[in-house]
């Protein structure tokens, strides 16, 4: 099956445009807690918030990716159990 249009390609991600999400999807995709990400966040273990407003703080998508791969490699050679 021929594709419908072989000049249109799927993006990559580094290719999308920026994202800035909010904490209830941060917490999601990572699975921590707001709480635990706060904390991170001051040891300087997780990426900080873009302040947008003096109300509202949004983060990078691509910072949340970035950070959930440096885990996962942080877990390579060592054996896992499913």
């Amino acid at each position: 099956m021929a594709d419908p249009n072989p000049h249109e390609r799927p993006l990559d991600f580094a290719d999308r445009p920026e994202r800035l999400i909010k904490l209830e999807e941060v917490s999601r995709r990572v699975g921590l807690g707001k709480s635990m990400i706060y904390q991170m966040i001051k040891e300087g273990r997780f990426p900080r918030p873009y302040k947008i407003s003096p109300f509202a703080s949004r983060w990078s998508e691509q910072e949340i990716v970035a950070w959930i791969s440096d885990v996962k490699d942080g877990f390579e050679g060592k054996k896992r159990k499913f």
